[in-house]
């Protein structure tokens, strides 16, 4: 299995496990499901997303917001 592929799987299943948790997922400030997400970083070989996590008041993760920056050449 290629390693992107690999990479991609753990990703969804990450993000899978935050949905099934009610964490919110927002990819360029718009809602976004896990498949969306990953969808979106296959796409973009050269750049990639930046994560923003935000807590709420007993610690926990509330929040996941995927925005997307350009990577240094």
């Amino acid at each position: 299995m290629p390693v992107d592929t690999k990479e991609f799987q753990e990703l969804f299943r990450e993000l899978n496990g935050y949905e099934k948790k009610g964490v919110y997922i927002e990819l360029e400030g718009k809602p976004a499901s896990p498949t969306q997400i990953v969808q979106a970083h296959m796409l973009r070989e050269d750049s990639g997303y930046m994560r923003d996590y935000v807590l709420n008041e007993e610690g926990d993760l509330k929040a996941l917001y995927f925005d997307h920056i350009d990577r240094e050449k």
